[in-house]
């Protein structure tokens, strides 16, 4: 099968014991068949019987997503990882959550059609939506996306245009309300991710290592932090890695990968994007996520989409853009630390430690300006 994407075409539970058909690869233990079928067999899931084929999709760090085939439909099907943070089961149970409470929003997404909490299924909570059939750019661009700047140019406004449409989404009118804490969350951002970088002492090949610039940065947002914000639903990690769009035409399908939606100011999910772009400027050491780049808007040009249709503050957006470098490169040093002690691949971590070094770099360029 070939594939195209992480969730689209790419390349209380009972236990029964049902018909399997062929023998299913079970990816090392992630995925226990005769549970899972039994597990199938007993919801309302579009599609009829057993699966009878699975793929692993690519794209995601830190979980693991399958796409299940079974007569009349195809599903997908998003667990933790193989070694799960202490958070991965409640993670997944909310972002299951989250996309059932986006139905019939403006926000594009996809459809959650079941969902397990029960970790003896498979080892873990999961849950099962629909495919996507689309593509993550990433890499070389495909199809009219490489020949046509005005695609390139649709596809960025897209996505700032997706972040507006998460930003107008109110918790309480969606039953979200209680997802994230919004009283205080301004005050306890600095401290609650430099916290999470200590923590990374905890893993003894990482202990005594740190990010640069990672004091000088939060010295900055603590001393220019805003008097207040507005605290609503964001996606949380909104970059190319993890949107899908149409092949016919420049259009968003889904935001993928809600794990870190929370309550929080959606204008980190515009500082978000912005750590995507590549610009005249910049720190070397980041190349532009998807090629060609020419024709994608400036970081200009994407503020001023997202603030006309938001109404937004532009003097906040350089801080919650710092915000954003700070954050991300703090969360995807995890990876790193994790994987000097063997618990993620190392070329994976090597990639996002380089990845954090450019954004606490970015971050510190930001507060020198």
């Amino acid at each position: 099968m070939s594939r195209r994407g992480e969730h689209g075409v790419e390349g209380a539970c009972g236990h029964g014991v049902v018909s399997t058909g062929p023998r299913l690869d079970d990816f090392g233990g992630l995925l226990d068949w005769d549970r899972l079928q039994a597990w199938i067999a007993g919801q309302d899931l579009p599609g009829r019987g057993p699966v009878r084929a699975v793929t692993q999709l690519t794209g995601g760090s830190q979980n693991n997503i399958f796409r299940l085939e079974r007569d009349g439909a195809d599903l997908v099907l998003r667990r933790p990882p193989r070694h799960p943070r202490e958070n991965s089961d409640s993670t997944i149970l909310r972002e299951a959550r989250v996309l059932r409470a986006l139905r019939g929003s403006a926000v594009p997404h996809a459809q959650v059609y079941g969902v397990c909490d029960d970790r003896s299924v498979i080892g873990a909570c999961f849950y099962l939506m629909a495919v996507i059939d689309g593509f993550t750019p990433r890499g070389t661009l495909p199809g009219r996306y490489a020949t046509e700047p005005a695609w390139r140019r649709a596809l960025a406004f897209e996505i700032v245009d997706a972040a507006a449409a998460v930003a107008r989404v109110r918790p309480g009118d969606v039953g979200l309300a209680d997802i994230g804490r919004a009283e205080g969350w301004l005050d306890r951002q600095v401290p609650r991710w430099m916290s999470q970088l200590e923590g990374y002492q905890r893993y003894p090949a990482y202990a005594g290592r740190t990010l640069p610039h990672a004091a000088e940065v939060a010295e900055w947002l603590e001393r220019r932090r805003p008097g207040n914000c507005v605290v609503g639903i964001i996606h949380g990690d909104l970059q190319f890695a993890n949107v899908m769009f149409a092949r016919d035409h420049p259009r968003l399908l889904a935001l993928i990968d809600w794990e870190l939606s929370t309550l929080a100011d959606p204008l980190l999910d515009l500082g978000w994007i912005l750590t995507s772009w590549s610009e005249p400027g910049d720190p070397p050491g980041h190349e532009p996520y998807v090629q060609p780049a020419d024709g994608l808007p400036s970081r200009q040009e994407l503020v001023e989409r997202y603030l006309a249709t938001t109404g937004r503050d532009p003097g906040l957006v350089p801080w919650f853009f710092a915000l954003a470098c700070y954050k991300l490169g703090i969360i995807v040093e995890g990876s790193y630390a994790r994987a000097l002690s063997g618990q993620a691949p190392m070329d994976i971590g090597r990639r996002l430690h380089d990845h954090a070094l450019w954004l606490l770099e970015k971050a510190a360029q930001l507060a020198r300006a």
